[in-house]
């Protein structure tokens, strides 16, 4: 026996199509958040390095004994 098809109301095709269009339009907003990301530059800032850690240790007023210490190095 063959069954027969059930034919949906004019409020639930509407429905069925409000769905996606908000499924499209949450995609849109992803979309949309990922081109700004790859169009705002990142910013570069320089590595840190040894000698900049101990020049501004050295502008504290940081001794070679006191990073020692806090390194917990024997000397």
């Amino acid at each position: 026996m063959e069954k027969q098809r059930k034919h949906r109301t004019t409020e639930e095709r509407i429905a069925e199509i409000d769905t996606k269009i908000e499924a499209h339009k949450n995609n849109i907003v992803t979309l949309e958040a990922r081109k700004k990301a790859i169009l705002t530059p990142r910013s570069r800032k320089a590595p840190l390095s040894m000698s900049a850690v101990l020049k501004k240790a050295k502008e504290k007023g940081y001794t070679a004994k006191d990073i020692a210490k806090k390194l917990d190095i024997e000397y």
